[in-house]
């Protein structure tokens, strides 16, 4: 199983890229490029994963490809905008101080 055998996958992820995607900094044959290194990437974690394991993952920070166990010989492609990563960076702080119901002399 090679990067060759998802072309399908990648030539409509490319298509919708082009139309749809604005805000990424890619142009579309960059980002063709990334997405077919993620491809060979996904695949390269599905062939190797471990027993039990239904799914090899490969992602960036603006996409994610999913090559997931299927009824077939050949296993399911999914390539996935990432509009929010659980993997980027927190913009809020994990624990914010305690609320007690008082006002400030700032709220008033």
């Amino acid at each position: 199983m090679n990067v060759d055998d998802f072309k399908r996958e990648i030539v409509e992820a490319v298509a919708n890229y082009d139309r749809y995607v604005v805000c990424l900094q890619k142009t579309p044959d960059e980002f063709a490029a990334v997405v077919t290194s993620l491809v060979q990437k996904a695949v390269k974690a599905f062939e190797n994963r471990a027993a039990g394991m239904r799914h090899g993952i490969a992602l960036d920070r603006d996409m994610t490809v999913i090559m997931s166990q299927g009824e077939g010989e050949r296993p399911l492609c999914g390539i996935y905008f990432n509009l929010h990563s659980p993997y980027k960076k927190e913009l809020f702080p994990k624990s914010l101080p305690a609320f007690t119901g008082k006002k400030t002399v700032e709220e008033d």
